[in-house]
Protein backbone atom coordinates (compact mmCIF):
# COMPACT_ATOMS: atom_id res chain seq x y z
CA UNK A 1 0.00 0.00 0.00
CA UNK A 2 1.06 3.61 0.25
CA UNK A 3 -2.18 5.83 0.60
CA UNK A 4 -3.17 3.21 3.43
CA UNK A 5 -0.07 3.51 5.47
CA UNK A 6 -0.06 7.08 5.54
CA UNK A 7 -4.27 6.86 6.95
CA UNK A 8 -3.52 5.20 9.86
CA UNK A 9 -0.71 6.88 10.87
CA UNK A 10 -2.70 9.91 10.48
CA UNK A 11 -5.51 8.30 12.29
CA UNK A 12 -3.72 7.27 15.17
CA UNK A 13 -2.72 10.96 16.28
CA UNK A 14 -6.32 10.25 17.60
CA UNK A 15 -5.34 7.58 20.04
CA UNK A 16 -1.94 9.08 20.53
CA UNK A 17 -1.98 12.48 20.88
CA UNK A 18 1.41 13.35 21.77
CA UNK A 19 4.06 12.06 19.07
CA UNK A 20 3.95 14.73 16.39
CA UNK A 21 2.70 13.24 13.51
CA UNK A 22 5.82 13.31 11.69
CA UNK A 23 6.97 10.76 13.98
CA UNK A 24 3.42 8.64 13.52
CA UNK A 25 4.44 8.45 9.77
CA UNK A 26 7.89 7.32 10.26
CA UNK A 27 7.00 4.72 12.33
CA UNK A 28 3.78 3.47 9.71
CA UNK A 29 6.45 3.98 7.08
CA UNK A 30 9.12 2.85 8.77
CA UNK A 31 10.32 -0.80 6.58
CA UNK A 32 10.00 1.63 3.25
CA UNK A 33 12.32 3.50 4.73
CA UNK A 34 14.64 0.87 5.37
CA UNK A 35 13.99 -0.78 2.66
CA UNK A 36 15.77 1.17 -0.68
CA UNK A 37 18.75 1.55 1.60
CA UNK A 38 18.91 -2.21 1.60
CA UNK A 39 18.39 -2.58 -1.94
CA UNK A 40 21.19 0.03 -2.68
CA UNK A 41 23.71 -2.13 -0.81
CA UNK A 42 22.22 -5.18 -2.09
CA UNK A 43 20.89 -6.93 0.65
CA UNK A 44 16.91 -7.10 -0.82
CA UNK A 45 16.03 -7.78 -4.58
CA UNK A 46 13.62 -6.75 -6.26
CA UNK A 47 12.77 -6.55 -9.82
CA UNK A 48 10.81 -4.45 -12.77
CA UNK A 49 8.15 -7.11 -14.20
CA UNK A 50 5.38 -4.84 -15.83
CA UNK A 51 1.72 -6.90 -15.55
CA UNK A 52 2.86 -8.84 -12.57
CA UNK A 53 -0.31 -7.34 -10.97
CA UNK A 54 -2.40 -4.91 -11.95
CA UNK A 55 -1.10 -2.36 -9.69
CA UNK A 56 2.35 -2.41 -9.08
CA UNK A 57 5.04 -3.87 -11.49
CA UNK A 58 7.39 -4.42 -8.80
CA UNK A 59 8.01 -7.92 -7.71
CA UNK A 60 9.35 -8.31 -4.42
CA UNK A 61 11.59 -11.10 -5.01
CA UNK A 62 13.30 -11.09 -1.37
CA UNK A 63 13.13 -8.40 1.30
CA UNK A 64 13.12 -10.17 5.08
CA UNK A 65 15.15 -7.77 6.66
CA UNK A 66 12.93 -4.82 6.18
CA UNK A 67 9.51 -6.73 5.54
CA UNK A 68 9.26 -9.69 7.35
CA UNK A 69 7.18 -9.83 10.21
CA UNK A 70 9.58 -10.87 12.34
CA UNK A 71 11.97 -8.19 12.00
CA UNK A 72 9.30 -5.78 11.86
CA UNK A 73 8.43 -6.78 15.46
CA UNK A 74 12.64 -5.63 16.02
CA UNK A 75 12.09 -3.02 14.31
CA UNK A 76 8.85 -1.55 16.19
CA UNK A 77 10.57 -2.72 19.73
CA UNK A 78 13.70 -1.12 18.69
CA UNK A 79 11.40 2.94 17.38
CA UNK A 80 9.12 2.40 20.62
CA UNK A 81 12.15 2.39 22.94
CA UNK A 82 13.79 4.93 21.48
CA UNK A 83 10.49 7.20 21.62
CA UNK A 84 10.05 6.21 25.49
CA UNK A 85 13.43 7.19 26.11
CA UNK A 86 12.98 10.51 24.75
CA UNK A 87 9.71 11.52 25.83
CA UNK A 88 8.49 8.88 28.70
CA UNK A 89 4.98 8.84 26.56
CA UNK A 90 4.30 5.18 27.17
CA UNK A 91 0.93 5.33 24.93
CA UNK A 92 2.39 7.25 22.26
CA UNK A 93 4.93 4.24 22.12
CA UNK A 94 2.77 1.90 22.41
CA UNK A 95 0.83 3.10 19.12
CA UNK A 96 4.14 3.67 17.38
CA UNK A 97 5.25 -0.15 17.67
CA UNK A 98 1.65 -0.87 16.43
CA UNK A 99 2.01 1.34 13.30
CA UNK A 100 5.87 -0.15 12.60
CA UNK A 101 4.02 -3.75 12.46
CA UNK A 102 0.65 -2.40 10.74
CA UNK A 103 2.98 -1.86 7.59
CA UNK A 104 3.39 -5.60 7.90
CA UNK A 105 -0.49 -6.29 7.88
CA UNK A 106 -1.44 -3.85 5.21
CA UNK A 107 1.01 -4.99 2.70
CA UNK A 108 0.23 -8.97 3.57
CA UNK A 109 -3.78 -7.12 1.96
CA UNK A 110 -2.27 -5.68 -0.78
CA UNK A 111 0.98 -7.66 -2.04
CA UNK A 112 0.51 -10.80 -3.86
CA UNK A 113 2.35 -13.96 -1.72
CA UNK A 114 5.50 -12.42 -0.96
CA UNK A 115 5.56 -11.04 2.41
CA UNK A 116 7.83 -12.81 4.75
CA UNK A 117 7.14 -14.46 8.51
CA UNK A 118 10.83 -14.89 8.95
CA UNK A 119 13.66 -14.56 6.74
CA UNK A 120 13.70 -17.60 4.58
CA UNK A 121 10.23 -18.59 5.62
CA UNK A 122 7.26 -19.13 3.46
CA UNK A 123 5.77 -15.96 1.66
CA UNK A 124 2.57 -14.66 2.36
CA UNK A 125 -0.14 -11.86 0.35
CA UNK A 126 -3.73 -11.54 -0.05
CA UNK A 127 -3.08 -10.41 -3.35
CA UNK A 128 -5.97 -7.12 -3.01
CA UNK A 129 -3.42 -5.51 -5.90
CA UNK A 130 -4.55 -8.18 -7.94
CA UNK A 131 -7.74 -5.66 -8.78
CA UNK A 132 -7.03 -1.93 -9.84
CA UNK A 133 -10.68 -1.39 -8.73
CA UNK A 134 -10.80 -2.81 -5.41
CA UNK A 135 -7.24 -1.45 -4.30
CA UNK A 136 -8.32 1.85 -5.62
CA UNK A 137 -11.25 1.67 -3.06
CA UNK A 138 -9.80 0.34 -0.01
CA UNK A 139 -6.52 2.89 0.15
CA UNK A 140 -8.82 5.83 -1.26
CA UNK A 141 -11.75 5.04 1.36
CA UNK A 142 -8.90 4.61 4.39
CA UNK A 143 -6.65 7.64 2.56
CA UNK A 144 -9.96 9.76 3.28
CA UNK A 145 -10.74 8.80 6.70
CA UNK A 146 -7.52 9.28 8.02
CA UNK A 147 -7.50 12.59 6.45
CA UNK A 148 -11.18 13.37 8.28
CA UNK A 149 -9.79 12.06 11.45
CA UNK A 150 -6.34 14.06 11.75
CA UNK A 151 -8.38 17.22 10.55
CA UNK A 152 -11.18 16.88 13.03
CA UNK A 153 -8.69 16.31 15.81
CA UNK A 154 -6.96 18.92 14.84
CA UNK A 155 -7.14 22.63 13.83
CA UNK A 156 -4.32 25.10 12.45
CA UNK A 157 -2.42 27.52 14.25
CA UNK A 158 -1.97 29.80 11.17
CA UNK A 159 -1.96 29.72 7.25
CA UNK A 160 0.79 27.49 7.48
CA UNK A 161 -1.57 24.77 9.00
CA UNK A 162 -3.95 25.12 6.29
CA UNK A 163 -1.42 24.83 3.15
CA UNK A 164 1.04 22.77 4.49
CA UNK A 165 -1.84 20.19 5.13
CA UNK A 166 -3.62 20.41 2.28
CA UNK A 167 -0.57 20.93 0.12
CA UNK A 168 0.64 17.65 1.85
CA UNK A 169 -2.59 15.76 0.78
CA UNK A 170 -2.88 16.75 -3.02
CA UNK A 171 0.48 15.91 -3.35
CA UNK A 172 0.14 12.19 -1.95
CA UNK A 173 -2.59 11.98 -4.20
CA UNK A 174 -1.09 13.01 -7.38
CA UNK A 175 2.46 10.93 -6.34
CA UNK A 176 -0.10 7.86 -6.04
CA UNK A 177 -2.07 8.15 -9.42
CA UNK A 178 1.21 8.70 -11.35
CA UNK A 179 2.59 5.46 -9.60
CA UNK A 180 -0.08 3.46 -10.04
CA UNK A 181 -1.43 4.30 -13.79
CA UNK A 182 1.98 6.20 -14.71
CA UNK A 183 5.12 4.34 -16.71
CA UNK A 184 6.81 1.47 -14.69
CA UNK A 185 10.76 2.65 -12.70
CA UNK A 186 13.21 3.07 -15.14
CA UNK A 187 15.44 0.57 -13.32
CA UNK A 188 16.01 -0.83 -9.64
CA UNK A 189 18.59 1.83 -9.07
CA UNK A 190 15.88 5.14 -10.01
CA UNK A 191 13.60 2.99 -7.61
CA UNK A 192 15.26 3.29 -5.10
CA UNK A 193 16.76 6.29 -5.01
CA UNK A 194 13.15 8.08 -5.56
CA UNK A 195 12.10 5.87 -2.70
CA UNK A 196 14.28 7.77 -0.40
CA UNK A 197 12.26 11.09 -1.09
CA UNK A 198 10.08 9.28 1.00
CA UNK A 199 11.89 10.35 3.93
CA UNK A 200 11.17 14.22 3.12
CA UNK A 201 7.10 13.12 3.93
CA UNK A 202 8.39 12.63 7.06
CA UNK A 203 9.55 15.72 7.42
CA UNK A 204 6.54 17.65 5.88
CA UNK A 205 4.46 15.81 8.90
CA UNK A 206 6.88 17.70 11.27
CA UNK A 207 6.08 20.84 9.81
CA UNK A 208 2.54 20.25 9.31
CA UNK A 209 2.19 19.11 12.95
CA UNK A 210 4.12 22.41 14.67
CA UNK A 211 1.10 24.74 12.79
CA UNK A 212 -1.33 22.93 13.79
CA UNK A 213 -2.81 21.96 17.44
CA UNK A 214 -5.70 20.08 19.07
CA UNK A 215 -8.98 20.88 18.92
CA UNK A 216 -10.00 21.42 22.82
CA UNK A 217 -12.84 18.77 24.34
CA UNK A 218 -15.82 20.19 24.23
Amino acid sequence: MFLGHFAVAMAAKKAAPRPSLGTLVMAALFADGLWPVFLLLGWEEVKIAPGITAVTPLDFVSYPWSHSMAFDLIWAALFAAVYFLMRRDGRGAAWLALLVLSHWVLDWVAHRPDMPLWPGSSRLGLGLWYSLPATLVVELAMFALGIWIYASITRARDRVGVYSLWGFIVLLAILYFAAVFGPPPPSVTALAISALAGWLFVAWCYWIDRHREAVPLS
